[in-house]
């Protein structure tokens, strides 16, 4: 493959993930459910954890299946046909830019740390499988899912450079974009303001 068809192949399937991410799961499990849309209630923000604290574990569960499912038939398609680890982590990029910053929904995207998990999960599966299961920990240890967040963002291109060395800088992006996504949570943390992984009985009227 020369370099231009290697450039070629890597924008086309940048711009394919980009698509995919900017699939919102919590918008169409939501419409699903018939339940209000996420973004109009809680934190507003299109994601796991607020769909929890709305709606319960059942739709959350179903939420954070497809924001992480959303963008492995675009990778899988990157390592089928031998991409490099920097084309492979520029797709990835592009499925959590589209979550983050959907053109189509005003750019008003999700946090990524369920796409960051399914990306990882095709890319680096044994860093994915330990930020996850960290995750889990500090969630139910803290009950604050931006705590949780932070720090497993912060863990993951360590445990790439020892798990997955050829994927360290892309997963240090993936990081970079987690850690800016959760500004106003960490914010929010220093007010102690951060709502808290908890459903709540009804959601509220806004």
């Amino acid at each position: 493959m020369s370099l231009v068809e290697l450039l070629l192949i890597t924008l086309l399937l940048v711009a394919l993930a980009y698509a995919c991410g900017g699939w919102l799961g919590a918008l169409s499990v939501c419409r699903w459910a018939g339940v209000r849309d996420p973004r109009l209630a809680g934190s507003r923000n299109p994601g796991f954890s607020n769909v929890l604290r709305l709606y319960g574990a059942r739709l959350a569960l179903a939420t954070l299946v497809l924001d992480a499912a959303k963008g492995m038939p675009v990778l899988w398609l990157a390592k089928g046909v031998a991409l490099p680890a920097w084309a492979q982590g520029l797709v990835g990029l592009g499925v959590l830019l589209g979550h983050s910053y959907p053109l189509w929904h005003r750019f008003r995207g999700g946090k990524a740390v369920a796409s960051a998990f399914g990306v990882l999960l095709v890319l680096t599966p044994w860093v994915a499988l330990l930020c996850a299961l960290l995750w889990a920990l500090l969630a139910w240890r803290v009950r604050t899912a931006a705590v949780a967040s932070l720090a497993t963002a912060c863990l993951a291109p360590l445990a790439s450079w020892w798990l997955a060395p050829d994927y360290v800088w892309v997963v240090s992006a993936f990081a970079l974009l987690v850690v800016t996504r959760h500004v106003w949570n960490i914010r929010r943390l220093g007010r102690g303001g951060e709502p808290r992984l908890e459903r709540r009985i009804t959601p509220p009227e806004e």
